[in-house]
C-alpha cells in the first residue's frame, strides 16, 4: 500500500531529509519520500502491516521533529 500522509509545521529541508532517511530504515518501510516544499510523506509498506509502520513512522519522524502534525 502507498499512502500519501499531509504533514503540518514540518519546518525545514534538512529536518525532510532527516525524516525520510530514518522512516526509510524502519523494518517493512518499502520507501519513503518526503517532501518539504509540498508538506507531504509519501509511505509505502505491506497492505498487512502498513498501520504499524505508519505508527512507528509517526513516533520516529516526531523524535525528529517534535512539533510535526500528520493530518490522514
Amino acid at each position: 500500500m502507498k499512502k500519501t500522509i499531509k504533514l503540518q509545521d514540518l519546518d525545514c529541508a534538512n529536518c525532510a531529509s532527516k525524516i525520510e532517511n530514518a522512516v526509510s530504515k524502519l523494518e517493512g518501510v518499502i520507501s519513503c519520500k518526503v517532501n518539504f516544499m509540498g508538506q507531504k510523506m509519501i509511505l509505502e509498506a505491506p497492505d498487512d502491516k502498513f498501520n504499524e509502520v505508519l505508527a512507528q513512522a509517526k513516533k520516529t519522524a516526531n523524535k525528529i521533529e517534535s512539533d510535526l502534525v500528520f493530518l490522514d
